[in-house]
């Protein structure tokens, strides 16, 4: 290694170590070899307007839209929800932006903070398990809040959206997940700040150069910490998983309309964000960012939740709710829930809605599992009953079950239980409808809704909110939609 000084102002200097010959050559090798992703990438992200995109594929987007929508109504009334319109209100005031779930304002960027907090202030989004991404809570809300405020129509929402959704799949697969995580880096906060981007700058009429502007002012709010996994209260996951990059990413879609530069085609440098030495590792494939857009969807990838829990734990939960339909909790001396991954994450969540044993705990002992129950901290820490159980319950990683690396994520689980008498019943859920394997119905996705929305706004409100994302590819705005999210009083 040779080192060379250079000089700094006020005559201070800074001792930089340069490479080896052999380095040099690899580097060299390194440019030599890259393909621009920028020219595409702008071009894509500009040009949403006037992409031919499969029918089935903006049905899909318009089925996200509506999932999303209905988490924020289910979810008001909950800790990240409140907190997020407390701090809208505390930082900007009252503004003209309204946060959904709410009948306040605030300022376009607070109120978009606050709406995100609430579509993930619960384990209930949509999720794409390839990218360990939940897309919708962010993007669904800065769009909605862009299309609004812009005076756009029902189709180039539908447009934007799936721009953001494309964005923040690929993303974390073009740097490979492995190379973020050791990075310290979660793709849940990540993902989302540049697919919010990416959604708000059609609806803002950005050009290609303001886009590329815009990519660099992302990557400096490219962040989130997998500390999230310690997080007890749901308070900080929402907002690495949603209210940060839902306000990092329009941030820097309005940054990049108002002029702000930032350095140019920051994704080819080879000193830039995306080329940075942490995500150079095995896994990554840069070009996959802009290889085959509008030829493969992000949304055909993308999953939703059928149960209000964690998306790894679905396959658990829906194996227990088969297991009790015969099984009384006097009958059960042990369970064993075996899955791929990291299985101990789930056998000792702090959060209630990833925690395996407390949600076997709740449906042997309720034989159903409801929203409030999957999502109550206060059961998991005070209901001996719930607790006793779940000591019975051990959970443990499968690899057989495991996808392998660089494989799309699967989400299985086998459930054993083993009775008093010694007899065992066992269930193995390779998949739970809603994940790409096998994505809900247009008929299942729109009854998850007026599950979710009608306990708070009435069966007819909730019917018109699935006949108004039905509608949005010819909607001519976008304000009855969010007329509807409005509630009163809250």
């Amino acid at each position: 290694m040779t080192r060379r000084t250079i000089m700094k102002g006020g005559g201070a200097t800074l001792a930089l170590g340069t490479a080896s010959t052999g380095t040099l050559g690899q580097q060299a090798a390194r440019e030599a070899s890259w393909a621009p992703v920028v020219p595409a990438l702008t071009a894509y992200i500009a040009g949403a307007a006037q992409h031919a995109v499969p029918g089935e594929v903006r049905e899909r987007a318009k089925l996200h839209v509506l999932d999303t929508l209905a988490s924020i109504i289910a979810c008001h009334t909950l800790e990240a929800a409140t907190l997020g319109r407390a701090y809208a209100s505390a930082i900007g005031g009252r503004g003209e932006s309204p946060i959904l779930g709410s009948s306040q304002t605030a300022p376009p960027v607070d109120a978009v903070f606050a709406s995100a907090m609430t579509a993930h202030a619960a384990e209930i989004n949509d999720f794409i398990p390839s990218a360990y991404v939940q897309p919708g809570p962010a993007i669904v809300s800065a769009a909605l809040e862009t299309a609004r405020s812009n005076r756009r129509n029902g189709r180039d929402l539908i447009s934007a959206v799936i721009v953001g959704y494309e964005i923040a799949g690929r993303l974390p697969k073009a740097i490979g997940t492995r190379n973020l995580y050791l990075a310290g880096l979660a793709n849940h906060g990540i993902a989302p700040t540049f697919g919010t981007a990416a959604a708000c700058a059609p609806l803002l009429g950005l050009d290609r150069m303001q886009v590329n502007h815009m990519i660099a002012y992302c990557a400096q709010q490219a962040s989130g910490s997998w500390q999230w996994l310690l997080d007890v209260r749901h308070v900080e996951k929402a907002f690495v998983f949603a209210g940060m990059g839902a306000r990092n990413g329009m941030q820097a879609a309005h940054m990049a309309r108002l002029g702000f530069t930032g350095v140019p085609d920051s994704f080819d440098n080879e000193k830039g964000w995306f080329r940075w030495r942490a995500f150079q590792g095995e896994g990554n494939n840069h070009a996959s960012l802009v290889e085959g857009l509008n030829q493969r969807w992000e949304l055909q990838l993308a999953a939703m939740k059928r149960y209000p829990v964690g998306g790894p734990t679905q396959p658990a939960v829906r194996a227990l709710l088969d297991l009790r339909g015969t099984i009384r909790p006097d009958q059960v001396r042990s369970i064993l829930v075996a899955m791929p991954g990291e299985a101990s994450t789930f056998e000792r969540a702090n959060m209630p809605a990833l925690n395996i044993p407390y949600l076997a705990a709740i449906i042997m002992l309720d034989g159903r599992l409801d929203f409030v129950a999957a999502q109550s901290l206060e059961r998991l820490n005070t209901d001996k009953a719930a607790a006793e159980f779940a000591r019975r319950v051990t959970v443990v990683q499968d690899k057989a079950q495991d996808s392998g690396e660089g494989a799309d994520r699967t989400e299985s689980a086998r459930v054993t239980v083993t009775l008093t008498n010694g007899e065992q019943a066992e269930r193995f859920v390779p998949y739970v409808p809603g994940f790409p394997t096998h994505p809900l119905t247009k008929v299942e996705a729109e009854e998850k809704a007026r599950e979710l929305v009608a306990p708070v706004l009435g069966p007819s409100k909730a019917d018109a909110l699935v006949a108004l994302c039905d509608k949005l590819d010819t909607a001519p705005s976008v304000d009855p939609l969010v007329a509807l999210m409005r509630l009163p009083g809250v």
